[in-house]
This record gives C-alpha cells, structure tokens and sequence, in this order.
C-alpha cells in the first residue's frame, strides 16, 4: 500500500518540508541556475528537482544534499537555513527595492466602493 508522506507528517514538519524547499529554489534562483542545469550536476532528474523544490518529503536526504552541493558547492543545510550566502542576501535587497506598478483603471474602480 502506497503512503502519501505529506499526509503521514505532522503539521509542523510539513511547515519545515515547505521552508527548507523554498529556500533551496530561492538559492537556486539567486545564483542563476536553471533548475534542469541544478539537477544534471546532482546527477538527478529534473521531475525530482521539481519535488525538491515543492517541499515533496517522500525524498531521500542524500537528493537534498546533493540538491544543494550543485546549486552551492561546499555549503552546508545550516549555512542555507542560517540564509547566510552573499548571493541570497543580494536577492533580499532587490526583492526590497522593486518597484510598485500603478493600478490599472479598471483595478482602481473595483477598490472604490
């Protein structure tokens, strides 16, 4: 009988699953890695790099680690929960900086009320 491991974990765990993938794909993205190029240099396939990436808990821990050591070679699951790396604090800063785009007419009319 099959087991769907997010139903299997407790909430909280669930809440970490979702974390540690988000900060993995946000790593990835602030180096400026496809995420196909991330899994060919783990040796894993791209489907599985997307559950990674989803926060799937049914992974082996050895996926993520090596996850990680292709998109950060030498960095550790603490220096990526600790969201130390120069390129994810760069991506912080800009994520602060952008812009507000003005709202459309048609969005403007939906808010008055």
């Amino acid at each position: 009988m099959k087991v769907h491991q997010l139903s299997a974990l407790p909430v909280h765990l669930q809440s970490e699953c979702a974390q540690l993938s988000d900060l993995l794909a946000r790593l990835r993205v602030a180096r400026q890695i496809k995420q196909a190029d991330a899994a060919i240099r783990a040796g894993l396939s791209r489907n599985t790099a997307y559950r990674i990436e989803r926060g799937e808990p049914g992974l082996a821990m050895g996926q993520l680690l090596r996850y990680l050591d292709a998109i950060a070679p030498g960095m550790t699951l603490v220096e990526l929960l600790t969201e130390s790396d120069p390129a994810l604090l760069q991506q912080q800063r800009e994520d602060q900086r952008r812009r507000v785009r003005s709202l459309t007419q048609a969005e403007l009319e939906e808010l008055n009320f």
